[in-house]
């Protein structure tokens, strides 16, 4: 594709009968990410009728709707209406995000890909558990499994590839890294990505209230424990493994 061919960003595509896709890029970046997040929010503030559902990803966001009641074109002029507001990129996230503090222990037989990972980002194991337990990343969209985040996003230094492999299954709770994200796993399931961390974190509960722990635009910070206090936190905490949860302030 030409220069000439690429489109232009922010976009409105139609996606299906009863879905749009509004894109600010066409690959994650902070700002791109931002603005999907602040404009879910705005188009959610519209309270349009026949838009049954909206959701944001790593750089887009989708808009399910009625279009019996809601026709197309005109959802799509009040989306472009929106765009034209301002410049999304540079708007302030979603108000109601919240802070997370998870104590994580990084390698031993709980995480066992730490060193590989290392290895690959030019760093001693130690090195590793600094730098990405210094990290405070922001859940950039939920997906793949109820209630599973993408985080990011992490320095140069961990654009890591994917594994040429796969891990047939890591546990509920695992941090896993590639490609400057990471991705906490809300349940067991079989993985590309390298397993460095492991937290006592509960992810998605059918019958909660609100069956996600978390939310698209939350932060967190994998704070490194050892593996003995990591274990007494999930006895005493089964829920949370320890994790320590504030609202960040608009």
């Amino acid at each position: 594709m030409t220069s000439q061919d690429a489109p232009a960003y922010p976009l409105v595509r139609r996606a299906g009968l009863n879905g749009m896709l509004v894109s600010f890029a066409g690959s994650l970046s902070e700002a791109s990410n931002r603005a999907a997040l602040a404009y879910r929010s705005a188009v959610d503030a519209l309270a349009l009728e026949g838009v049954a559902e909206t959701m944001a990803s790593l750089a887009s966001v989708f808009v399910r709707f009625d279009p019996s009641v809601l026709p197309h074109a005109l959802l799509e002029a009040k989306l472009q209406e929106l765009l034209a507001a301002r410049d999304w990129t540079r708007a302030a996230l979603p108000a109601g995000r919240r802070f997370w503090r998870v104590p994580t222990v990084y390698g031993t037989d709980l995480a066992p890909q730490l060193a590989e990972a290392a290895d690959a980002a030019g760093m001693s194991e130690a090195q590793a558990i600094d730098s990405l337990g210094a990290a405070r990343v922001r859940v950039l969209t939920i997906g793949f499994a109820p209630g599973q985040p993408y985080l990011g996003s992490l320095g140069p230094e961990w654009n890591l590839p994917r594994q040429t492999g796969l891990t047939p299954k890591v546990p509920r709770g695992a941090l896993v890294q590639a490609i400057c994200q990471l991705v906490l796993f809300a349940t067991s399931a079989p993985t590309g990505w390298r397993h460095v961390g492991q937290t006592g974190l509960t992810l998605f509960d059918p019958e909660a209230e609100h069956p996600f722990a978390l939310r698209p635009g939350d932060e967190m910070l994998f704070e490194p424990v050892s593996q003995p206090d990591f274990l007494k936190h999930c006895d005493k905490d089964p829920r949370r493994g320890g994790a320590i949860v504030s609202e960040i302030a608009a």
